[in-house]
């Protein structure tokens, strides 16, 4: 990969995409792929003016429908669930804690593959995941690189929650819902991305949404225009705080990420992030992920990818099959998807809330999973947490390095966690 605006990848990764929703692209990914390894710009400039040019399959099977108005009343019929406001404080806490946790346990083998991260925690004595993962020197045979940030995130080598954008955007979503309110604009939040996070940490859609702010592009057009990832994992590392402010209103926390969500992506990245959102919200006001996760999946639609890939997540599990048959399912059906997809990664999430009783067993099997390790698992402990609350957090793993937060986000870099847990509470109505 060489950057995520390089035609090299722009072009190939455009390919895939509407390959993938349903575009007849013949050999023109495979000729992309070849352009893009000998470098040939003029080449690929051609094949992306065909891929424009391509219309979508008539047959193709999904209603994925982008439009604000029908993704409104998907998330407006969802009922409200009645919260214990008295559990509140220990539950947002338990939110963030268990996300900036699950974040720095993820890190060091974000993108491996589900054989490499089993070679690597196989290696590091740790299968099942049990603690912070150490940085294994040499890397062990089967793995041949790890993330960049692993030299960062890995035990022994962080004094504070190490950086990250699966907690810089949730961190940012507290600023501009401080700033703006409820009423909080797709506008509002694109100058806040300009003014608070700098270009070179964002990634994929957010970076491609980035760069068509600066060219002067507005909402929806910005999530479109050049912009291959768009129904990528981004969205949805964005939408935990939606539902933080809004416990037991899984419908007003998808709202709300449908707002941030269009600045970047379209049709399933759109509808991760609503789930999400949602996902949380419901389980600030359910007593176990299933249900939870059941209220979450009414905000997506029925006709799409996401909502079949999480059916069949939850027939897995009601019908007996082990979280190994499921990530296996993962594999075989949706593995054709870029390891950042929100489907693949979606899926992950659910097993790992399903079948994972306590924390560590939740986290373990979303790293096992592989793919975007550290989204995944943050998501899945700021879902444990907002279940059960800061109880359910190990103490040893909080310690004291989860107590301050390093971040991009400026004026907040080393904000404590019971700081950010403090001013969330501050945005959630009342109970009457």
């Amino acid at each position: 990969m060489h950057d995520v605006l390089d035609p090299r990848d722009l072009v190939p990764d455009e390919a895939e995409q509407l390959a993938q929703t349903g575009y007849p692209v013949g050999t023109l990914l495979s000729q992309a792929r070849e352009a893009a390894a000998d470098a040939d710009l003029t080449r690929l400039d051609a094949i992306s003016a065909e891929l424009a040019a391509l219309e979508r399959d008539s047959t193709w099977p999904y209603d994925e429908p982008t439009d604000e108005d029908s993704l409104r009343a998907t998330a407006g019929a969802v009922e409200m669930i009645a919260v214990d406001h008295s559990m509140l404080p220990a539950r947002v806490r338990g939110a963030w804690l268990g996300r900036a946790v699950g974040n720095t346990l993820g890190k060091p083998v974000e993108g491996l593959s589900r054989k490499e991260v089993e070679t690597y925690l196989r290696a590091a004595g740790q299968w099942p995941i049990t603690d912070f993962l150490p940085l294994l020197e040499p890397l062990p045979d089967g793995v041949t690189r790890l993330h960049p940030s692993a030299g960062v995130a890995t035990s022994g080598r962080f004094e504070d929650v190490p950086r990250d954008d699966d907690l810089d955007w949730t961190i940012l979503g507290l600023h501009l819902l401080e700033r703006h309110g409820r009423e909080l604009t797709t506008s509002q939040i694109a100058a806040g991305w300009l003014d608070r996070i700098p270009f070179t940490q964002t990634y994929t859609a957010e970076r491609a949404a980035y760069r068509n702010l600066i060219r002067g592009l507005r909402p929806p057009e910005t999530a479109a225009f050049a912009n291959p990832y768009r129904e990528w994992i981004g969205a949805l590392i964005r939408g935990d705080i939606f539902g933080y402010i809004n416990p037991g209103d899984p419908g007003g926390a998808a709202r709300l990420a449908l707002v941030d969500a269009r600045l970047s992506h379209v049709a399933n990245g759109i509808y991760g992030e609503m789930w999400a959102a949602a996902l949380v919200s419901a389980a600030f006001a359910t007593d176990t992920a299933e249900q939870a996760l059941g209220v979450a999946l009414q905000v997506v639609p029925g006709s799409s990818r996401l909502a079949e890939a999480l059916r069949e997540v939850q027939r897995l599990f009601e019908t007996g099959a082990s979280a190994v048959q499921a990530l296996d399912w993962i594999d075989d059906a949706l593995g054709d998807y870029s390891w950042v997809h929100t489907l693949n990664n979606a899926a992950l999430i659910a097993v790992a809330l399903l079948w994972g009783e306590r924390f560590m067993d939740a986290a373990s099997i979303a790293i096992m999973g592989g793919r975007d390790t550290d989204s995944t698992t943050a998501t899945v402990g700021s879902v444990f947490g907002a279940l059960h609350g800061d109880v359910a957090i190990p103490t040893r793993l909080v310690g004291s390095t989860h107590v301050h937060v390093r971040s991009a986000v400026r004026d907040f870099d080393r904000v404590t966690i019971d700081e950010l847990a403090h001013r969330t509470l501050m945005l959630i109505p009342v109970a009457e």
